[in-house]
């Protein structure tokens, strides 16, 4: 298993824009070979910011990449750098490899 997040710090006064366009995103990714799973998360709210993390499981590392490199990757992220009104500085890219997996 390989987990992809984003951690993305809200404005709260934009956080139900935020997840609206989350929420009308053509994602593509039923559609990417390795693709497992994905969920927005609502994480706690600091002084200035919500913060929100995309959950992405992928099958491997292989797939992540072949996702980043796709068509489907550039629909999906189509407009998204006009949104950055929206946050308290970029998205952090966080990645992860499973070593141990219970299911």
């Amino acid at each position: 298993m390989y987990l992809t997040m984003n951690r993305f710090k809200v404005i709260p006064e934009k956080a139900a824009e935020f997840e609206e366009v989350w929420a009308q995103r053509d994602s593509q990714l039923k559609s990417v070979p390795g693709f497992r799973s994905f969920a927005l998360l609502k994480g706690p709210e600091g002084e200035d910011h919500i913060l929100y993390a995309s959950h992405t499981i992928w099958e491997d590392e292989e797939s992540f990449i072949g996702w980043t490199k796709s068509e489907a990757f550039r629909i999906a992220h189509k407009g998204a750098k006009g949104r950055a009104e929206m946050y308290r500085g970029g998205p952090e890219l966080e990645i992860f490899e499973s070593v141990i997996e219970l299911v």
